[in-house]
């Protein structure tokens, strides 16, 4: 089988989550023994389809654009068994670059009318390949792809066209956090999975589509931490690629985010099978308490307090986020006595060393 995968997103250098998807389930085809050809259309020049129809009256089948879609990729289209097109989710829709593409797959029509089913359509020219769409977007609710998948639905509803699969994966940005590594390796794993069973049986089966599709984070903390990231964005005058590369910590400024982030910076190892309770009282802006309990992994944090915690810590609330994301030293600012710690104190610094392999 001769799979075309046609990657539209602008971006590079493990940045892309639909690379990262994608890269994933060309795996799984090439696992089941399909011969697959990535393109990475931002190395490609495409031009905008004119509307002159040429490519169906002076010169059917061939477009009048000589560029790398006439001369590359159009014919590769054409020869492929299945097409893999892959774009990040932009204004509900696919991006720009990807609907050019298929604009451009205009000579492989006849200009010609038939109806079938009570809808009007063009007859094809040439074999299309079976189409599977692949596409990730930011925002964490699945409905976010409602538009995309009507239009495509449709679109390749026509007779001769094949829409075998859809895969859409919400909340991507969470990706690549470490916080949630588990639960991105059974999603990549699924996509591996997937690719396979295109390859074997021309579908995804229910089981596989559910753990690809699985929730990542509850969209109200989902909320919380990405407006966090956009203020310290903001804040830092950076763009979210210049804040990878600098690796700038998201700033958290009330109690509500504060538990969202602070455990991402946590060596749950550090505890071993103990069960560790580290409180917090906050004074300054923000006085408020709240309290982390770890256990056997698991990090659970809640505003109040706890009796007997293991780790008690008393600080302003901007001290210590300066602390968090790096502004200060906290060895330092604690032989300062800027803030105080009660219990163990070693375990705390354990607890903020990182995790081995991080």
């Amino acid at each position: 089988m001769r799979i075309l995968a046609l990657n539209s997103s602008p971006r590079s250098g493990g940045q892309s989550k639909t690379e990262l998807m994608l890269n994933r389930l060309i795996q799984g085809m090439c696992d089941a023994g399909a011969e697959v050809e990535v393109v990475n259309l931002r190395e490609k020049k495409i031009r905008n389809c004119i509307g002159c129809f040429t490519c169906w009256s002076k010169t059917p089948g061939r477009c009048i654009h000589k560029d790398d879609m006439a001369k590359e990729l159009f014919p590769k289209w054409l020869e492929s068994d299945m097409v893999v097109y892959a774009t990040p989710l932009y204004n509900y829709a696919m991006n720009a670059t990807l609907k050019a593409f298929i604009e451009r797959t205009l000579p492989s029509l006849e200009p010609f009318f038939n109806v079938h089913g009570g809808r009007m359509f063009h007859p094809l020219r040439y074999k299309n390949p079976a189409v599977v769409v692949l596409s990730v977007a930011g925002m964490p609710d699945e409905g976010h792809f409602s538009a995309l998948s009507a239009h495509v639905n449709y679109l390749f509803a026509a007779p001769g066209r094949q829409l075998i699969a859809e895969i859409y994966r919400p909340a991507a940005e969470t990706m690549t956090l470490p916080f949630f590594k588990e639960k991105l390796n059974d999603i990549l794993d699924a996509t591996t999975q997937a690719g396979r069973e295109l390859v074997q049986s021309m579908k995804i089966s229910s089981k596989t589509m559910e753990k690809i599709r699985q929730p990542i984070a509850d969209s109200n903390n989902f909320a919380e931490l990405g407006n966090v990231f956009w203020k310290t964005c903001i804040a830092e005058g950076v763009t979210p690629k210049e804040f990878g590369k600098k690796n700038i910590a998201p700033r958290p400024d009330s109690i509500k985010s504060f538990l969202l982030f602070f455990p991402f910076g946590l060596n749950s190892e550090a505890v071993g099978d103990k069960k560790v309770i580290l409180q917090f009282h906050f004074s300054g802006e923000v006085k408020d308490s709240c309290y982390f309990i770890i256990d056997k992994g698991n990090i659970d944090g809640k505003t109040g307090t706890m009796e007997k915690p293991d780790i008690s810590i008393e600080t302003t609330f901007d001290m210590w986020i300066d602390i968090m994301t790096g502004k200060a030293d906290g060895q330092q600012m604690f032989m300062e006595q800027k803030y105080k710690v009660d219990g163990d104190l070693s375990l705390l610094i354990q607890l903020f060393q990182k995790e081995s392999g991080h």
